[in-house]
């Protein structure tokens, strides 16, 4: 061999180990599962914290406001109406409160569990949403009754032609639609 032989073999050696290096980093590129950022976690967990925060300080500023029994007018037919829930959301099958409670127990753990699995800000934002909802109910069910998980939800926003509902219920209302949007979206992104 001459030495322009070994230059030849060399850089052939050399241009397929840069061609290799290049279809490795279009493959990782290419990964469809990238990992989430733990910024999209705080978002979520920062959502949930303020939606429950919010929820305590209405349903407070409810009690001690409301608790004469007197529905106050807002606008429209919109009405600060105080009243008490043990069952599910609208007040369907009172008495179930401690199965209710034990139920979004479950839900905000699994929730918490995906956010890791969160695929971007819109499942993020829907996560901390439903999550502080979820907490915000769970606490009254908690607290708010003389045995555990027997308390009941503090409801005062009143449309009149809705059940009466809360902050937490309007968390858990919205971060649900957008949960379902997001999962729509991503699926027929997916299917491209």
């Amino acid at each position: 061999m001459t030495e322009g032989d070994d230059g030849t073999d060399s850089a052939a050696e050399t241009d397929a180990h840069v061609r290799t290096e290049s279809a490795a980093g279009t493959d990782a590129a290419a990964d469809p599962k990238p990992p989430v950022p733990r910024s999209s976690v705080r978002l979520s967990l920062t959502i949930a914290a303020v939606v429950a925060a919010i929820d305590q300080l209405t349903k407070h500023w409810a009690l001690n406001t409301l608790s004469d029994g007197r529905s106050r007018h807002v606008f429209w037919t919109l009405h600060w109406n105080l009243t008490f829930n043990s069952g599910m959301a609208f007040s369907q099958a009172q008495g179930i409160g401690p199965y209710i409670g034990a139920l979004a127990f479950v839900v905000v753990i699994v929730l918490v569990l995906s956010m890791r699995r969160s695929k971007g800000l819109g499942s993020a934002i829907a996560v901390g949403l439903v999550v502080g909802g979820a907490v915000g109910n769970l606490i009254d069910r908690l607290f708010r009754g003389d045995a555990w998980l027997r308390g009941r939800v503090v409801d005062f926003i009143d449309l009149e032609w809705w059940p009466i509902f809360n902050a937490a219920d309007v968390g858990v209302s919205i971060g649900g639609v957008l949960l379902l949007v997001t999962a729509i979206v991503d699926s027929k992104a997916s299917a491209r």
